[in-house]
């Protein structure tokens, strides 16, 4: 099994070799001109579309110290100038706001790095931006990344005034043993204290991470460590495969020896256990990592892997939203300037820090639409389909009723194509990695032809 975004991301890395880093933006009074691609966003038009509601990611990249395993785009700074921060973050904000048109948001989600290190002042004026430029569903979601650390369970509260109202807590492992190996900064103790305590405060709104796939795991250590896991958290929970990353200490430490992972067999078994186990308690699999009891799915994660338009805010987030051009829509794939003062320069100069803007043709966009909406249990419907697709390319079952891979897969009982759209059956989302490549690939095919 993949994390959620590793598929994800090597088709959005794939795109991004393709861009130039001299591409950037030059805001004007009531327009946003795209320098090489003579781009112009019109914030008049399309005034009687009804407009589509959007997500906010706003990255926090600092941590306290790095994991052992951990690749993404994080930094430890002794001292974090949070003022400049925070002011950045807004501009940014304010720009991306301006540009995309975005006039409705559904979710919002504070992800890292530990944006529970940030401060509640910075969390309060992001979304006091966001209900300022745009309308704030009443209902919306706003999750918080945290760690069950001492100095941030202190904090919960402070950040549920500032209007956090879900929390997705890092415990990774009830194993203090193997929390040090993974260079987490807290105990399994701390972390059962901080579940009970975010539990009072965001009633049925709180999800775990967990990691499976640990050095020396077992399975029957495993599924004792899951019936722990839900005498404490019984709403959401994700669960990811731990990865070796070029370059971590982890990965050092199992190239050396000093370490091994469970085989691909065990891997398996343990996802399956997970599943097992999640499933009798009343959880279910509404994508690959994702288990929850009915009503407590996160409903921003759910807007990304259905194709919804979605902002990027502060060092290395990704977006994706379109932009008008002489009467035509294009969606953009984005990605802000990964470190952090780099970022912020740029933020000061130019009111954002955008470092690429990909225009996505229709057939990457399908192909990013396919991939990851076959990772939920709903799959990719044809009412989502045809908001990319447009009626020349045809519905789902137009296009993999002559995909001889599809078939075999719905032979095998893996696969799942009607006139509601295309989705993998039970058994299938637990191989679901080796049937995208196929139906992608045929995607591909089909759109060329």
């Amino acid at each position: 099994m993949l994390r959620n975004s590793q598929i994800f991301g090597r088709n959005v890395q794939r795109a991004l070799t393709f861009f130039s880093d001299q591409q950037v933006f030059v805001i004007r009074k009531n327009s946003f001109s795209f320098i090489h691609g003579n781009l112009t966003k019109n914030l008049d038009a399309n005034k009687n579309e009804e407009p589509e509601k959007f997500t906010v990611y706003v990255h926090w990249p600092f941590c306290k110290q790095l994991c052992t395993f951990c690749n993404f785009n994080k930094y430890v700074r002794e001292n974090v100038n949070h003022a400049r921060m925070r002011d950045c973050l807004v501009t940014e904000l304010k720009t991306l706001v301006k540009l995309s048109g975005a006039t409705i948001v559904k979710s919002v989600y504070f992800g890292g790095g530990t944006p529970s290190l940030a401060e509640p002042s910075t969390i309060s004026a992001i979304l006091d931006t966001v209900s300022h430029l745009c309308q704030l569903d009443q209902d919306a979601e706003v999750s918080l990344e945290a760690n069950p650390s001492s100095s941030e369970i202190s904090k919960l509260r402070s950040f549920k005034a500032a209007g956090v109202n879900r929390l997705s807590l890092g415990l990774q492992s009830l194993s203090s043993k193997d929390l040090a190996l993974l260079g987490r900064d807290h105990t399994a103790e701390e972390s059962l204290r901080c579940l009970e305590i975010a539990k009072e405060l965001f009633p049925g709104r709180v999800s775990i991470d967990l990691l499976f796939g640990r050095p020396g795991q077992s399975v029957n250590e495993w599924e004792k460590e899951l019936q722990q896991v839900l005498v404490h958290s019984n709403r959401h929970v994700s669960l990811y495969q731990l990865t070796l990353e070029a370059g971590t200490p982890l990965y050092k430490s199992v190239k050396a020896g000093h370490l091994s992972l469970p085989g691909i067999d065990t891997m398996a078994d343990l996802y399956h256990k997970a599943v097992q186990v999640l499933e009798g308690e009343g959880f279910h699999r509404y994508e690959v990592s994702n288990f929850a009891k009915h009503g407590s799915e996160s409903r921003h994660n759910l807007s990304y892997w259905n194709g919804g338009a979605y902002l990027g805010v502060g060092p290395g987030a990704h977006g994706r939203f379109p932009l008008e051009s002489n009467g035509t829509k294009t969606r953009f794939a984005r990605i802000q300037t990964l470190e952090p003062n780099s970022w912020m320069a740029e933020v000061e100069h130019f009111g954002h820090g955008t470092r690429q803007s990909i225009p996505q043709s229709t057939s990457e966009v399908l192909e990013e639409i396919l991939v990851s909406g076959l990772r939920t249990k709903n799959g990719v419907t044809n009412k989502t389909w045809s908001k990319f697709a447009g009626k020349d390319i045809g519905n789902l079952r137009d296009i993999f009723s002559s995909c001889q891979e599809a078939e075999e897969f719905i032979d095998a009982g893996l696969l799942e194509l009607d006139d509601r759209g295309v989705r993998a059956s039970s058994a299938g989302l637990s191989v679901i990695d080796g049937i995208i490549p196929h139906l992608a690939l045929h995607l591909e095919h089909f759109l060329i032809w």
